[in-house]
């Protein structure tokens, strides 16, 4: 069976809690030799800084060996060389390939062509599963739990796929979402429909201030991504809709805490970095130890052993 990550919307809620306690595991535990002799393949065909690097720290604190690149532009791609060629060549080398990509459905064409599986690091504006995870433990972290929490996710709700990606892992732990995003932004019907048809509450605001958010327990703010537009009037146009400023938290909930998937630009104020609220930077170290997570379980490495793995390193 290959143990492929695409999305997280066919986890079950015992699997994603699993993939929760490995996680915890690994921050306990971070640097082990289990995967000695495995190679991890990092392709990406978009720039990326946070998830490649994060990757390729859980691989290394992992004792695997790296490979890969960070600019298709040094690649056979450009002489012409297909993803279907270049999946089935580094197939030959790795023992798994973490990949992102622009075009949407990438991903999953890599997993049906190669026996190796393949972790989805964001696939144009439709998934970024391994987001999500980090996305989800840092929430269990916060909170305690993941369950009946309001969830305000903010700005382009469009294009963002951390957002689409996060509310189809929340299904299974009856949260409320809060759309707050302009017109021309705003959360896709495809993905109202996915939460009317899972049970999943919302409710949409074209709003944004302290009166809003006072009842969030989670502030999700995601960037307006310049490059999911084609006009870049209307890019122009809707940038600066949605900022967070440190003022507007003086009603906020005690457990609130701020996520972004970064990079920011202008959608919060840089005062808001020392309030105790903020926990963006923490949210990525996060991702180290959810995506040691995902690189092992796709691997077929049990709780079981990373619990009782004795090639730790302190």
């Amino acid at each position: 069976m290959n143990r492929s990550v695409i999305t997280l919307a066919n986890l079950s809620k015992d699997k994603i809690l699993y993939l929760i306690k490995m996680s915890e595991e690994f921050e306990r535990h971070p640097n082990r030799r289990i995967l000695e002799g495995k190679i991890v393949a990092t392709l990406f065909f978009e720039p990326s800084t946070r998830t490649r690097l994060s990757f390729e720290t859980a691989a290394n604190r992992l004792g695997a060996r790296v490979i890969g690149f960070t600019d298709p532009k040094v690649t056979s791609s450009t002489k012409g060389e297909t993803l279907h060629d270049t999946i089935k060549m580094v197939s030959n080398y790795a023992d798994v390939i973490v990949m992102r990509h622009y075009l949407e459905g990438a991903a999953q064409y890599a997993s049906e062509i190669t026996e190796i599986p393949i972790i989805n690091a964001g696939d144009g504006s439709n998934q970024h599963p391994s987001q999500t995870m980090l996305d989800l433990y840092s929430i269990y972290k916060t909170q305690g739990h993941l369950d009946n929490l309001h969830i305000y996710l903010v700005g382009d709700l469009k294009y963002g796929r951390t957002v689409h990606s996060l509310l189809m892992a929340m299904r299974h732990f009856n949260p409320t979402f809060h759309f707050i995003a302009p017109k021309e932004l705003e959360m896709p019907e495809e993905y109202k429909i996915y939460c009317k048809n899972n049970q999943i509450n919302f409710v949409e605001h074209t709003n944004f201030n302290e009166d809003i958010i006072a009842d969030a327990d989670i502030l999700y703010m995601t960037r307006v991504q310049k490059e999911r537009f084609t006009d870049l009037m209307e890019y122009e146009r809707v940038k600066d809709s949605f900022i967070l400023s440190n003022h507007m938290l003086r009603k906020a909930k005690d457990n609130l805490k701020i996520l972004h998937p970064l990079p920011r630009l202008k959608e919060i104020n840089m005062d808001v970095d020392s309030n105790p609220h903020a926990y963006y930077f923490e949210q990525a170290h996060n991702g180290v130890f959810a995506r040691q997570a995902l690189i092992c379980d796709v691997l077929n490495i049990s709780l079981e052993e990373i619990i009782n793995d004795k090639t730790i390193i302190n």
